[in-house]
C-alpha cells in the first residue's frame, strides 16, 4: 500500500462504510504527512490514512493516548476522534481526527521570537508531566543519548561534507556526557521539528503528529529551543518554561543536533531525487543546526 493507491473515492467509502455520519462532508487532499496521507475533512476534521507499515501502530497509540492529554494543552493539537477498522477496501487501521490550522513551520518559519518562545514553552509545560507506568516508551526518543552513539554517525556520515563536524561532536559529546535525566518519565511529544508544528501571524498556533508520542527525559522536547524557534530565543524559551538545569540544557543542544541532521539528511535525499526525501526539511535542518552551534550570552 502506497500513497498512490488512496484516492477520493477510497476515502469516501470508507467513510461511507465506518462513519456514514461524515461521509458528506467536504474532501480535500493536503499535500503533508510523514507516515499518514491527509485529507480535509469538511472545515474541523481530517482523515489519516497510512502509507507506511509503522503507521497505523502510531495512530492507535495516538488514538488511545491523545484524547487523554489535549484538554490540558494550551494549543490545538489533532486530537483523534473516529477509528477506522480495517477492511477489504483498506487493510490498515485509519483515524478521523481534528483539523489544526496553520502553515507548517517548514514553509513558513517560526519569526516572532518571544511569542513563538511562549507559546512553546507553555505547551511543553504542560505536555510535560509525569507519565504513568503503562505509557509507551520508545527506543530512540526520550532515551539516554550514549544509547543513540550508533545513530549519531549514521546521520553524520553522509551529511559530513556539508556541515562543520568538529563543532557538532563538541556539542554531541557535551550532551553525551551530561548528568542523565534522573526524575520521572514525563509525557513528550518526540518528534518536534518544523513539519509536525503549524505557524500563524509568525507564531506558533499548533502541533502535530504525535505518532512518537512517548514517555522520557522532557530534553527530547526542549531542542525545540533551537529546532523550531528563530535564532536567539532559546534563552527565552529556557526561562518561559522554567526549571531547567545546564544537564538539562546541554542534552536538549545534543537533541537538537540530532534532529538537525536528520532533516539535513531527508533534504540531501530529495536533491538526489532519493525516495523519502522533502524539499523543505534541508534548509529547515541547516538554520537549526546553525542555531544550536551558537552559545547565546
Amino acid at each position: 500500500m502506497n500513497g498512490a493507491a488512496i484516492d477520493e473515492d477510497l476515502v469516501r467509502s470508507l467513510l461511507r462504510e465506518q462513519h456514514p455520519d461524515l461521509a458528506r462532508l467536504g474532501l480535500r487532499r493536503v499535500p503533508a504527512g510523514w507516515d499518514n496521507q491527509l485529507w480535509r475533512l469538511g472545515e474541523e476534521l481530517a482523515v489519516r490514512l497510512p502509507r507506511t507499515e509503522r503507521a497505523p501502530s502510531l495512530l492507535r497509540k495516538e488514538h488511545r493516548w491523545l484524547p487523554l492529554l489535549a484538554g490540558r494543552l494550551p494549543l490545538p493539537v489533532p486530537t483523534p476522534v473516529r477509528l477506522g477498522e480495517p477492511s477489504p477496501r483498506f487493510p490498515r487501521s485509519w483515524t478521523v481526527a481534528r483539523w489544526v490550522p496553520g502553515e507548517p513551520a517548514d514553509r513558513a518559519p517560526l519569526s516572532r521570537a518571544r511569542p513563538a518562545a511562549n507559546a512553546l514553552a507553555g505547551f511543553l509545560r504542560a505536555l510535560h508531566l509525569p507519565a504513568p507506568a503503562d505509557a509507551p516508551r520508545s527506543a530512540d526518543r526520550g532515551v539516554p543519548l550514549r544509547d543513540l552513539r550508533d545513530q549519531f554517525e549514521r546521520m553524520l556520515e553522509p551529511v559530513a561534507a556539508r556541515v562543520p563536524v568538529a563543532a557538532v561532536r563538541d556539542v554531541w559529546e557535551a550532551a553525551v556526557s551530561a548528568p542523565a535525566h534522573t526524575g520521572p518519565a514525563r509525557w513528550l511529544h518526540a518528534d518536534l521539528h518544523p513539519a509536525n508544528v503549524v505557524v500563524g501571524d509568525g507564531t506558533l498556533t499548533g502541533v502535530i503528529d504525535f505518532g512518537d508520542l512517548c514517555a522520557g527525559d522532557p530534553a527530547t522536547d526542549l531542542a525545540a529551543a533551537w529546532v523550531l524557534l528563530p535564532t536567539g530565543a532559546s534563552a527565552a524559551f529556557f526561562e518561559a518554561y522554567g526549571g531547567s538545569d545546564e544537564a538539562t540544557i546541554r542534552r536538549a543542544r545534543g537533541w537538537a543536533v540530532l534532529r538537525a541532521l536528520a532533516l539535513i539528511g531527508i533534504g540531501q535525499a530529495w536533491q538526489r531525487g532519493l525516495p523519502g526525501g522533502q524539499r523543505t526539511w534541508g534548509p529547515a535542518g541547516r538554520a537549526a543546526l546553525g542555531r544550536a552551534l551558537v552559545r547565546e550570552s
